[in-house]
């Protein structure tokens, strides 16, 4: 049995090091090297092209390199009758998490705006807001955006959480369901999205949504930039109704050269860095999945692919 690797983003070295050890009888290919297509049971990928997995007819199992999968779910001929899975955690949570307090405090302590003040040489002190004044809304209350917002919770900010389904967390004001979806927009100042990326959340992060907001709130955007409509996003903060944006995801990336983002005064751009997954832990993920079904369970981080995560 092999099992096929395909990312233009990762090594397949650490891969191919630790699976020789941790499952010696299979055989890392890294495409375009796949030889005998009979042979590929477990497909390692990220962001493949449309029809590699369709082609691969006794694919056990297939594993996605991050936590999203959209890049996955997009192909016409995916084999939808394999099991798909994402990488759950591996290191992510802590690491959004950091960034996302990062962001949070950076627009809470208006760093932005005393970044602006340098650049003119002005010397301006401005009024200090309490944690517990400033409200912080997350969309998507997942294993990443819940361990956010109870983080952040525990900062003493006034944290809201927006999600489709129900959700029980510590500290967290939580809006359920598309009803309550404007309601949740009008107390935030701090806006952060961690939602997966489906049909139902694409450009999410539009004119309307942000028309919603307080005048001068802020986005952070560290699920997908498929969530922003990007003319919008320009326009609401040229027009002051936000007052910054912390991206760190795009809807082409690398972000091309001449983008209006790169030199946007209120724009952070960061490089897809928000949570890198650690390959050891990635690595125990799929090492166990590919053991749970040789033994016939369920792998763990099981996609459901109707849902789009």
């Amino acid at each position: 049995m092999a099992i096929l690797f395909y990312s233009e983003m990762d090594a397949p070295e650490p891969w191919r090091e630790a699976l020789a050890r941790e499952l010696p009888d299979m055989e890392l290919r890294v495409w375009p090297d796949v030889r005998t297509v009979e042979d590929i049971h477990y497909a390692l990928v990220w962001k493949p092209p449309p029809g590699l997995l369709g082609g691969l007819p006794r694919l056990k199992a297939m594993f996605s390199l991050g936590a999203g999968v959209d890049g996955i779910l997009l192909d016409p001929a995916l084999p939808t009758h394999v099991p798909l899975t994402r990488m759950v955690d591996a290191g992510l949570a802590g690491q959004m998490s950091e960034y996302a307090l990062y962001a949070t405090l950076h627009f809470h302590r208006c760093m932005d705006r005393y970044s602006q003040q340098q650049r003119r040489e002005h010397w301006g002190p401005l009024p200090a807001v309490p944690a517990a004044e400033r409200v912080v809304g997350v969309m998507g209350l997942g294993v990443l955006g819940g361990d956010f917002a109870r983080k952040a919770a525990a900062l003493g900010f006034r944290v809201l959480g927006w999600s489709r389904s129900a959700h029980q967390l510590d500290g967290v004001t939580v809006f359920e369901g598309d009803g309550a979806f404007e309601p949740f927009l009008r107390h935030t100042h701090i806006l952060l999205n961690f939602l997966p990326l489906t049909s139902q959340t694409a450009g999410i992060l539009n004119a309307r949504t942000f028309a919603s907001l307080p005048r001068g709130a802020c986005i952070v955007n560290i699920a997908r930039g498929g969530h922003v409509v990007e003319a919008d996003l320009l326009a609401a903060l040229d027009q002051g109704q936000l007052g910054g944006a912390m991206l760190d995801v795009f809807a082409t990336e690398p972000l091309p050269a001449d983008h209006p983002f790169w030199r946007h005064p209120s724009v952070i751009v960061t490089p897809h860095i928000a949570a890198q997954a650690i390959a050891k832990l990635m690595i125990e993920q799929v090492v166990e999945n590919i053991r749970r079904v040789e033994r016939g369970e369920a792998p763990l981080g099981l996609v459901d692919a109707r849902r789009g995560y």
